[in-house]
């Protein structure tokens, strides 16, 4: 959590000074705000866990008023309308969005009043047709609240509503980052949604604060001069995002309600496996190591980190019943948290324990590996080389005469595999990790290449590009 305070110029008397404090969400690259003057607060894009707003709402002592969505987000389900329902708040939401529920709407220079606070928003299309910036600050604004338009560096990107639009929308996203640095001030500081590891971003972002003037010189959209460059560039470089943003938008439009953090029902051994069997997701919360070495036969690994939401959503048939498995209850109900984030709300069950206690005669393992292994093992061995990264990762560079299934099509496409022994890699271990279990759970005998990608070459696998 980060607090920050806007300055600007006193207009005599004793300056009012804003507070805004940071939510961050690093497991999804995103940020939500609470903006206050001691007293009532906006919060701007909330994510789905609202206690955490709350939490920071109660440490100011501030009553929440309003509650600001910059645009329909495709990348996490929003906690929006259930924090203003909590806190008797109004929601203020883009009047051209189609949404089933009331709301405040709002348009370009629509002002929002509370307290102290004035916010006024101003119509920056281009990540969605209809995204809105709030500029806080009455006779100037010292800071805008940007969603996924102006991001630190770069852009949201313009794609996720399909490619019939994706031309429009980054003509209008270099326009909107454009009209942003035309109007507002130098010193204006910029608090972008996304941009801190979401795929939501276009390019990658840099620093972690920025002003309008600094964007004004660094970001994407301002340092190329040509339109038609910055279009060909952008849709370019774009590559591919999670499977289960195209269940967000629906989400978000229907209004969400606040989710639940009861412990889902705690799973017995033999039901376990029954689930297993009937094609149901047993998922593995622990270090994919500890996984590899040991773990009930059937599960899947998808380790409990940063990018835990994002990749089993990925990669998971959406809708398909799903188990948590982890060393505690604890750990399952930290899983349960990121996964409400992107609308997994029913969770089937739990089981907390170690492998020979939650599934005995069911135990499996398999190899874990280097690149330096698998140089010595390609040489000597009949063995194939599966590449489960993403098309992108792919064309800038990749082994010679490895297959290539990307991660999150792997448990469809595990019929079109030889059959030998596969290693599997992907840029760091994470997602190879998910691969192998898959490989595993269909009973092919797999390796996990835990390594960086880089130390390949250096292992004098031959390498290809393009």
């Amino acid at each position: 959590m980060r607090v920050a305070r806007a300055h600007h110029d006193p207009g005599g008397g004793e300056p009012f000074v804003p507070t805004v404090v940071t939510i961050e969400t690093p497991s999804l690259g995103d940020r939500s705000y609470l903006a206050h003057d001691g007293e009532v607060a906006v919060v701007v894009d909330p994510q789905r866990d609202i206690d955490r707003v709350l939490a920071v709402a109660e440490a100011a002592d501030v009553r929440v008023t309003h509650v600001l969505e910059t645009h329909i987000h495709n990348d996490y389900v929003t906690g929006g309308h259930a924090l203003a329902r909590a806190t008797g708040a109004k929601y203020v939401v883009a009047e051209d969005d189609e949404v089933a529920f009331s709301r405040v709407p709002a348009a370009d220079h629509t002002t929002v009043r509370t307290g102290r606070l004035v916010l006024t928003a101003l119509a920056t299309p281009g990540h969605t047709p209809h995204h809105l910036a709030y500029a806080l600050g009455e006779d100037r604004a010292v800071a805008v609240f940007t969603g996924g338009s102006m991001l630190f560096g770069a852009v949201g990107r313009t794609d996720l509503l399909g490619p019939g639009l994706t031309d429009e929308l980054t003509r209008l996203q270099y326009r909107s980052v454009r009209r942003l640095v035309a109007e507002l001030p130098a010193d204006a500081a910029v608090y972008p949604t996304h941009g801190f590891g979401s795929f939501c971003s276009a390019t990658p972002t840099s620093g972690t604060t920025s002003t309008i003037g600094e964007e004004s010189l660094a970001n994407v959209a301002t340092t190329t001069e040509d339109e038609d460059t910055f279009v060909a560039r952008l849709v370019g470089g774009l590559g591919t995002y999670p499977r289960y943003y195209a269940h967000m938008a629906p989400a978000n439009r229907a209004g969400p309600a606040a989710p639940r953090f009861e412990l889902p029902r705690a799973v017995e051994p033999a039901e376990l496996r029954a689930r297993i069997a009937h094609g149901e997701w047993v998922v593995d919360l622990r270090e994919r190591r500890a996984f590899a070495r040991r773990h009930v036969a059937g599960t899947v690994s998808v380790e409990l980190g940063e990018g835990f939401a994002t990749f089993l959503g990925w990669t998971m048939t959406w809708g398909t019943p799903l188990t948590l498995v982890g060393d505690t209850q604890a750990m399952v109900a930290k899983a349960q948290r990121e996964l409400v984030r992107i609308g997994i709300d029913d969770v089937a069950g739990h089981a907390a324990g170690q492998p020979d206690d939650l599934g005995p005669g069911a135990v499996a393992s398999y190899a874990v590996a280097t690149f330096e292994d698998l140089a010595r093992a390609a040489v000597h061995r009949d063995v194939a080389i599966l590449d489960v990264r993403q098309p992108e990762e792919w064309r800038e560079a990749h082994i010679d005469g490895a297959l290539f299934v990307p991660f999150y099509e792997l448990e469809e496409r595990v019929g079109e595999l030889p059959d030998v022994q596969i290693w599997v890699h992907c840029a760091g271990g994470f997602r190879a990790s998910i691969a192998a279990s898959i490989l595993d759970r269909a009973g092919r005998e797999a390796v996990l290449v835990d390594d960086d990608f880089d130390a390949a070459t250096r292992s004098g696998l031959p390498i290809s590009a393009g």
